[in-house]
């Protein structure tokens, strides 16, 4: 290990703490207010003093850079910048939050109490991530400041995950895309979310990543030329209207163009909106929207705009505060182009997001964003502490805003997400309007409850003291308000219904001579496949239990036990493997954790993971370890929930065995061409075919085979040859049947 230098290091330490200081200006308007700051660095640096990162540099490092994006990148004050450098140092360090309220005051103890993680044991069927993240939204109600601070945590974590193991990597990118990029984005912080999104897209799909990203290097100097060549007319005519202005050619984030790519399965070449054009007025606040108005006028005075693609977010902003007036219009190339215009102040707000919004709020008036708090405050009133799971499936519903706006029958608006239904309207109005909604007039029109609103639809609701919630009502209700009133009515009912099902549960046990208790149960719930108590009682009440099963339980002392057979016991005692458990030996292929264990597996059918591709174990709750790919569409899902069930899996050369995998081909129509494709597959690469299925229409066939291959070499090689098959364009392998 090399030596290290412990002066240089104190003097880069100096360095990067007067870096945050000329990042954060304004935080330090007086002498008393550095001072603080000062106090927090030393208090930070003593405590951080023995400990280093996993690239080995000084931990102080990392409260200095998070500080830095909260003053930087976000916008914050002093409080935060104290905050963002004491962050870690309850949980790691022996500094309580006592000393920090003696230190600096009750405002910065509550702030890092919310940033604190949970320590201790918790439940092994409670994600630890979704309890941390319901911590820091129950000090979010009272301070925002919480999770702006936990971003510019994440987001320096994401810029330095470099340093970590592959697993690692792939955990906190997942958690990342999963829930913190699109807080960002619900907090306006588009800046960050677009960087959370790539440096997450970087370690999940490297290659994908280096692909897009070389190829936007490559495509700059033909991209910049295009745009100076499309303003020109536009920056002379905005010029002679009097107008103050910056115009910025702004390419789409890797992420995007990743995500458009997969969503409409087209190459790079195929993605025409690369880059949009922002127009930034420098005007007053009481003449902007004219201002941008005027500016529209002058870009469409040149271009043909897409009527369908005007977006105007300066009228009705968004739930995040976003405003903007976009618009694309036809270039004289034949390409389309996107126009986004807005004002110095629209543009802060768009980039710092909370922050920025809150330097123009006017006082008095509720912002959009104090709105969103306030439904985060209800939703946190209306989940169960053991519902974390629940909850965050919920929260994130709420996390994107693509948004409609919906009237009442006396002309109040109201806004909802993309989707979102008639009965989500009766539920935003009142829960007891939900509870008892029968239907929906839309625009005077009787209309059912799963009816999916428009912008500008107006809405009345219909009522019946008959009518109570359904569990169907959850597979179209898209609010976080509607689905968790429905889940608690029904939660409610269904304890109701348990009761009934433990008195025949007692019945049964009393004349089987069988103590109720714990160990009982817990055998039953294996026995029968359910995962809890209440759902094991209300089976049985229900009838979906029969209890003459129990005779396939054994009895002992009171308490029940699952029966063995007898081939198990004597396997059991001999040491000796099923018949079954030889066979799955014989195909392990995968080991599994750091000390490379030799478990049995199956693979996931979601994604067809071959030998090859980069995978992992998940270790479900009926049916062992089943095996994904990284790149599998449940991935992010399940490494954010579910971390603590996820193992790390590892390829072993051993032995050979086929691998199940789609190939989806499009070409010409061309006469034997199927015969040819055929050909290649069955005789040149002496591959297994399982099925085969082509479709033809108007010249254009397409065909979708499922063959058994070796590994991933394998399979590029097939893919190889039938690309050389005359007629085909396009190989791609898929991951459904």
């Amino acid at each position: 290990m090399p030596e290290i230098d412990l002066e240089k290091e104190k003097q880069e330490i100096l360095q990067a703490y007067r870096g945050l200081l000329r990042a954060a200006k304004h935080s330090k308007k007086d002498a008393a207010t550095k001072k603080r700051i000062r106090k927090a660095f030393d208090v930070a640096l003593e405590a951080h003093k023995d400990m280093r990162r996993k690239s080995g540099e000084p931990y102080i490092y990392h409260p200095i850079a998070v500080a830095r994006i909260c003053g930087e990148e976000i916008g914050l004050g002093a409080t935060a910048i104290i905050c963002a450098l004491l962050h870690d140092t309850v949980e790691d360090t022996e500094i309580t939050l006592e000393d920090v309220e003696q230190m600096f005051g009750k405002r910065e103890a509550l702030i890092i109490a919310g940033l604190t993680k949970i320590s201790g044991v918790v439940d092994q069927n409670v994600s630890l991530q979704a309890e941390n993240f319901r911590k820091i939204l129950l000090t979010l109600s009272e301070d925002v400041r919480v999770i702006l601070i936990k971003l510019a945590d994440r987001l320096h974590n994401m810029r330095t995950l470099g340093s970590m193991r592959r697993d690692k990597q792939l955990k906190i990118a997942s958690e990342t895309l999963f829930l913190y990029a699109p807080l960002a984005h619900r907090l306006g912080l588009n800046a960050i979310k677009s960087e959370l999104e790539d440096l997450s897209l970087k370690y999940k799909e490297p290659e994908r990543f280096n692909e897009i990203e070389t190829k936007l290097k490559k495509t700059q100097a033909v991209r910049t030329r295009f745009i100076n060549q499309f303003l020109l007319p536009i920056k002379k005519s905005l010029t002679e209207k009097g107008l103050k202005f910056e115009i910025k050619g702004r390419p789409k984030s890797i992420y995007s163009i990743w995500n458009k790519m997969e969503k409409q399965q087209i190459p790079f070449e195929e993605v025409y909106d690369l880059f949009a054009i922002r127009i930034i007025i420098d005007t007053d606040e009481e003449d902007e929207k004219a201002a941008c108005w005027k500016a529209y006028s002058v870009v469409t005075d040149f271009y043909q705009p897409n009527i369908d693609r005007l977006r105007d977010w300066i009228s009705v902003p968004k739930a995040n505060g976003y405003e903007s007036l976009h618009t694309t219009v036809m270039s004289p190339t034949g390409k389309w182009v996107e126009v986004q215009i807005r004002t110095n102040r629209m543009n802060e707000i768009a980039e710092k997001g909370f922050a920025a919004h809150w330097k123009y709020k006017e006082g008095g008036e509720e912002s959009q964003f104090d709105k969103w708090i306030n439904q985060v405050r209800e939703l946190l009133e209306s989940h169960d502490d053991d519902d974390a799971l629940d909850f965050l499936d919920d929260f994130k519903l709420n996390l994107y805003t693509n948004e409609i706006f919906v009237f009442t029958p006396n002309g109040d608006m109201k806004n909802l997400p993309k989707g979102a239904c008639s009965l989500d309207f009766a539920y935003s109005i009142h829960t007891q309007v939900g509870k008892r909604c029968l239907g929906a007039k839309v625009n005077g029109k009787l209309v059912p409850l799963s009816y999916q609103l428009k912008s500008g639809d107006q809405v009345e609701i219909l009522t019946s003291e008959r009518q109570h919630p359904k569990k169907e009502w959850l597979n179209f209700v898209k609010t976080h308000r509607a689905k968790s009133r429905i889940k608690s009515f029904l939660k409610e009912e269904r304890k109701e219904v348990a009761k009934e099902g433990r008195l025949m549960l007692e019945k049964e046990f009393k004349k089987l001579k069988i103590t109720y208790n714990n160990p009982s149960l817990k055998a039953l719930q294996k026995h029968f496949k359910v995962s809890t108590e209440l759902d094991l009682l209300f089976k049985i009440a229900q009838g979906e239990i029969k209890l003459k099963g129990l005779k396939d339980l054994e009895i002992k002392e009171g308490v029940v036990r699952k029966k063995i057979s007898i081939q198990k016991r004597m396997q059991s005692y001999f040491g000796q493997k099923t018949e079954e458990e030889q066979e799955s030996t014989k195909k392990n292929v995968l080991v599994f954790g750091s000390n490379m264990e030799k478990l049995d597996y199956k693979f996931a059918t979601c994604c067809h993971p071959i030998l090859g591709d980069e995978v992992f174990g998940f270790i479900t709750v009926t049916e062992g370890i089943k095996v994904h790919k990284t790149s599998c569409p449940n991935a992010v899902q399940l490494m954010s929930n579910y971390a603590y069930r996820i193992m790390k899996a590892q390829w072993v050369d051993e032995q050979k065995i086929d691998f199940l995998t789609g190939l989806k081909i499009i070409g010409f129509d061309d006469k034997g061409i199927v015969n040819n494709i055929t050909q290649v597959v069955s005789n040149e690469l002496n591959v297994n075919m399982r099925s085969l299925n082509f479709d033809s229409h108007d010249g254009i066939f397409e065909g979708l085979i499922m063959v058994f291959v070796q590994d991933t070499s394998h399979l590029k090689s097939l893919i190889t040859k039938l690309k050389k098959v005359p007629g085909v364009k396009k190989i791609e392998r898929i991951s459904k049947k």
